[in-house]
């Protein structure tokens, strides 16, 4: 009897703790949010090494890591004063270039003078040989002499607008140096290329600097984009433009006294689809199983607007609508 009721009390405890693992089971998987058309990747932005291009000491540069500073901004400068010294040297070769240039009018005016006197004693003679009170032979000799004056005229006019021009010609290839260098005065300030927060910062104020050499890297963290792939079948519902859900799963530390973290709801972005891959491609190594990393899949760039809570490489999801 003392067997038999043992029995019954053993099934009975097996039949609850068979239905409290059913509830827990089905308690879990309820629980657990499940996504339909996802895709999953990591968080990117656009990134910018900006590199020197002149080459000199690093006066100022008094950058932060993790600091936003707007395009344009003035980061930094390196030594300029060699360049600023050509400069001033190509600008006095200038002047003297343009000093020397031919006054045409002060050494065109001597034979102007006499070509005016000549036409007035052709007027003259002409007058007289209606008189005759003068010869043919001198109104010849005079005109002679007033088509060779003419002739004198019309050269030095031609040799000195050819020396004005080469002298202005020879100008202009200074100006040309002289905007070279002004554009390397120029490069020697450091801007921002992109309104954007600074990743990495390579180099301190005082060190050397020379063309190429990384200064810092900026990105733009505002306006992310994350990369997925997706499988054929999913590839057919998903176009150009399309809104999409960008999810970004969150923690949320407790109090100091437990020091454990909490998994939230996470936070969720409004995305739109940008680029998608015209070719398959094997799934990349990062894909956790085997079985998934020999599919072939496409790339899918979806882009969003961050509130400064996704950061560069945080994994996160995409749900297509």
């Amino acid at each position: 009897m003392r067997v038999e009721q043992f029995g019954h009390k053993f099934l009975r405890l097996g039949f609850a703790c068979l239905l409290m693992g059913g509830i827990m089971i089905f308690t879990a998987g309820c629980g657990k949010k499940h996504r339909k058309n996802t895709a999953n990747g990591v968080f990117e932005a656009t990134e910018i090494i900006v590199s020197s291009e002149s080459n000199g000491k690093m006066l100022s540069f008094d950058i932060q890591e993790g600091q936003t500073y707007e395009a344009g901004t003035l980061l930094g400068c390196i030594d300029t004063f060699q360049t600023y010294l050509q400069i001033k040297q190509l600008e006095s070769s200038i002047s003297a270039t343009l000093a020397r240039r031919p006054n045409m009018p002060s050494q065109m005016r001597v034979l102007e003078d006499k070509l005016a006197t000549l036409n007035k004693e052709e007027r003259r003679v002409q007058n007289l040989l209606k008189a005759d009170a003068a010869s043919t032979k001198q109104l010849e000799d005079l005109q002679a002499e007033i088509n060779i004056t003419k002739s004198q005229l019309a050269a030095q006019k031609s040799a000195l607008s050819i020396q004005d021009q080469s002298i202005l010609e020879e100008v202009e290839a200074m100006r040309f140096q002289l905007q070279q260098l002004e554009h390397a005065m120029e490069n020697c300030k450091i801007k921002a290329p992109i309104t954007g927060t600074i990743i990495n910062k390579y180099i301190e104020t005082n060190e050397l600097a020379y063309a190429g050499k990384p200064l810092f890297k900026i990105a733009d963290i505002t306006n992310m984009f994350i990369k997925v792939y997706v499988t054929e079948d999913m590839l057919a519902s998903i176009k150009l433009n399309q809104d999409v859900l960008v999810h970004l799963d969150s923690y949320s530390q407790e109090s100091e006294k437990s020091k454990k973290d909490k998994k939230t709801d996470g936070i969720t972005y409004n995305g739109k689809v940008t680029w998608i891959s015209p070719k398959a491609e094997f799934t990349p190594k990062m894909i956790q199983t085997k079985e998934e990393r020999t599919n072939l899949v496409y790339a899918v760039k979806v882009n969003f607007l961050n509130d400064g809570s996704a950061k560069i490489g945080m994994p996160g999801d995409v749900e297509f609508k």
